[in-house]
Order: structure tokens, then sequence, then C-alpha cells
């Protein structure tokens, strides 16, 4: 039996200050050590202000894992020395006495089976260390502008099945995540995850450094293969800590496991108690966003099917642009227009921001493609062009000559052009309807896929006698 949880570890990447100091949250691209205070560097004295957005933030987490929000909630110190905690001690939460994180315990079903949240955290990461050099020129440099960023961490229960279980949970726990608008994911080290792996009764090991959810079913494959090996020849599983090696692809020991008694927990005296009255925490649920499977329901309700509504359910950005687009009778155009074309023009939150496209656009686009003014093809290459440079779609087809070409008199005079040069085809074609389909393409070709697929058709059988 195998036995695979998660400590997941989600930086709140929208706020503009760090949990317990008015450093910027947002650190990347600074020198380093030039994002620090006081307050984030541990000097004596100092105080701790906890940020009321955060708290907020970690709320709404755990409530959208169906998680219990607790009435009081409490911060400890958690003690243990390393190079990227200045302080010698990480705020965080623990439900020691009663249950006072921000969420838990909880269940969620995310795809492939329910999974058991244990306890929603909130916490303030480390800074970060980096290595260099070999040999009597190793060197250890540490960045503290990280240090004190607001961080949840997410704890599952032992309940994922297997490597592409846990690549699976960990995307859509990313797309929920970003549905609430608490995080950034792909924003570099904004969502980390550390593997808790066990094979059979043996001991839990503990695989850290894990910096992408690709290398993440990466490292819990191998280390299942290690463990089944390892018992396979009569050995024992040390319960221990073990890191990534990237570039290796494999996981090398670093440390015995910790347990929670190492850390020498206590309640943090520099942050009273926060009580959570039942009203902030109603008004908090309500303004809950409208969660992926309600919209995924909601799209197939309006008759798309369900493999393009389980894609744009599952995007905050593009479903809330095809929700703007969208008019009901067009919603399964614009829908396959937004999944099996935009969302290839434009991957990367970069490239989306800089797009021309519009939901007035997409509309516009959805009644031509409908009405037959345009093709798919010529609706594709529209898409692109209002992409890189906006526009509006009349101002598209008249410069680019993307309209379909509908006069009767025009494609009867390519289909004579065809039949003419295709005469072997055309004579197949007046005895095997099935056969007409080398001639239209004949003459999409001609007319740059422009010709109306209906019109076209209808014509070639018309010349043939049909």
């Amino acid at each position: 039996m195998r036995r695979i949880g998660l400590e997941i570890h989600c930086q709140l990447t929208g706020l503009e200050s760090k949990l317990f100091c008015p450093c910027r949250s947002d650190y990347r691209g600074m020198a380093p050590n030039t994002n620090t205070c006081p307050t984030c560097m541990g000097v004596p004295g100092t105080l701790p202000r906890l940020n009321r957005g955060a708290l907020r933030g970690a709320l709404l987490i755990g409530m959208a894992l169906g998680c219990k929000t607790p009435e009081r909630l409490a911060f400890f110190r958690k003690n243990y020395f390393y190079p990227d905690l200045p302080k010698n001690f990480q705020t965080t939460q623990l439900d020691a006495y009663w249950h006072s994180s921000a969420g838990g315990p909880g269940s969620v079903d995310l795809g492939g089976g329910s999974v058991r949240i244990r306890r929603v955290q909130l916490e303030e990461d480390p800074g970060r260390i980096t290595y260099g050099g070999e040999g009597r020129n190793r060197t250890t440099l540490v960045d503290y502008n990280r240090a004190g960023v607001a961080l949840v961490e997410i704890v599952t229960e032992p309940d994922l099945e297997d490597p592409a279980h846990v690549r699976r949970f960990v995307s859509a726990l990313a797309d929920l995540l970003e549905n609430l608008g608490v995080t950034d994911p792909g924003l570099e080290g904004a969502m980390r995850a550390d593997a808790n792996v066990s094979v059979g009764d043996g001991a839990r090991v503990e695989v850290k450094n894990v910096g992408s959810f690709r290398d993440l079913e990466r490292a819990v494959r191998f280390e299942i293969t290690r463990q089944e090996e390892l018992v396979s020849r009569g050995g024992t599983v040390a319960g221990e800590t073990r890191q990534w090696d990237e570039g290796r692809r494999i996981t090398v020991g670093a440390r015995v496991k910790e347990d929670d008694p190492d850390y020498r927990y206590f309640p943090e005296g520099d942050i009273p108690w926060i009580r959570l009255d039942r009203g902030t925490a109603s008004s908090l649920r309500a303004s809950l966003p409208e969660g992926i499977a309600e919209r995924r329901a909601r799209y197939a309700g309006l008759g798309i099917p369900a493999q393009v509504a389980d894609v744009l359910s599952s995007d905050s950005h593009y479903s809330a642009l095809f929700d703007r687009a969208h008019t009901g009778p067009d919603a399964k155009e614009i829908a396959n227009l937004v999944t099996s074309d935009l969302m290839g023009l434009a991957a990367t939150r970069e490239e989306r921001r800089g797009s021309g496209v519009t939901a007035g656009g997409l509309r516009d686009l959805a009644a031509a493609v409908i009405s037959g003014r345009l093709s798919r093809k010529s609706a594709k290459e529209a898409l692109l062009r209002m992409h890189e440079g906006g526009g509006d779609l009349e101002g598209i087809i008249r410069e680019a000559g993307l309209g379909n070409v509908t006069d009767s008199a025009e494609i009867a005079g390519v289909v004579a052009e065809v039949i003419a040069e295709e005469p072997g085809a055309a004579a197949d074609a007046a005895s095997n309807p099935e056969a007409v389909n080398y001639l239209v393409g004949m003459v999409m070709k001609k007319t740059r896929g422009r010709a109306d697929p209906a019109a076209t058709i209808s014509e070639i059988r018309r010349a043939l006698g049909g």
C-alpha cells in the first residue's frame, strides 16, 4: 500500500506588504537583501503587526477547501536554526490545544476522488539560499528579500494514490487558488510543494525542494520506486527528509525527519489570539467566487461539450472573458474560439495582458462564423490579427480579405475551373456522392478557404447534374 500526502505552500501574491511588516510582498527582481526591515530581520525589540489581508486570504482558502472556520486563531513559534530564518524561528500556526489554524479539517474533490485536508495555516516564508562554486570555493549566500512574505500551507492527509494523481491534484488546486484571486501560481516560487511518501508499513519520508508540478510527480515516482526496491531486498525505510535533485532526477538524504516536538512550538506572545465572529465568517463565505465545479456545470447547461467546459471553467481569466462575451445562443461557438484558438495565442499572463481581443470582438467573430460569413479558418486568422493589434472585426475582414465568398456566380466560376482541371475527380463525384469532398477541397484551395461550404457543395452538385 502506498500513502502520499502533500504540504503545499502558496504565497499570497496579491498583497502589498509582507505578513508582519510593511516591506513589499512582491520581492521579485529586487537586488538581494534590499527588501528588508528590522521586523522581518528579527531585530530584538521589534514587534509583528498582522496583515489583515493575509488573514482574509488564508480564511478564504480554507473555506474553498471545505474546511471548518475556527472561532479563534492563534500563532506559534516554530523553533529551528536555518540560515534563511533570520529570527531562528518561524511564526506559523498549529492546532496544538484546539483548532486554531485558518482552516481544517476539511475535504475537497478536485477531480480523481476526495482528498482530506488536515489544516490550512498562515505563516511567513523564509528567505532564499543560493549555493555556488565548487570545492574550497563553494559559497552559500542568503537573500532575505522573501523572508516574511505571507504564505499559506495546505496540509493534506495521505489520500493521494499515485504520482499522476498528485500532479492532477496540485494542478487543480492551482486553478482553484487562482480562481479565488489570492495567488498567481505562474510566478516563480509562488506555489511549492513537499511530498510525504510511505510504502506498506514503512516510515514516512518527506521530499523537499521540488520546483514544479512536473518535478513533484517525478520525485514521488522515484521515491516510491526507491522505497519498494529497498523493502523487496529486506531493508528498512528510515524516516527522513530527502531533497529532490533536479539534475539527476533522484532524491537524496538530507537529515533525520523532525516531528512536532523537535520544533519546540510555543504560543507567539507578541500576536494576540484573534476571535472571528460569526458575522465576519458569514461575510467572508458570501464573498467566495463561483467554484470551478459550479462553473463547469453552468457551462454544460449552455450546451458546451464536457471537455471544452472543463478547460474553460478551470481558467479564471478566460472564463471571465467568455462570460462577458456570450449571449447564450452563441456560447458554444465562443467557447470553441477561446479554448481551441485564443488560449494557444495567449498562454502566458504577459501575453494575455497584451492581447487586443475583447469580449465584444469575440461576440462579433462568433456571429460571423455562425452566419457563414467567415469560415473557421478565416475566423482563426481574424482572431490572430485581433490578438496582435486589436481593432474591430469589420476592419480586419476588409484589410485581410477574409470574408466568405457567397456570391453564387463567383462560386460557380471557381467550380467550373476545378471541374475542367479535374475531369477524373468530377466523373467520380458524379457517381459517388462521397467523392465530392475532393472537389470541395480544391475550390477551398483556390479561394483560400473563403468559399461558403454549403453554397460550394450545392454548386458542384448542380454542375455535375446532381
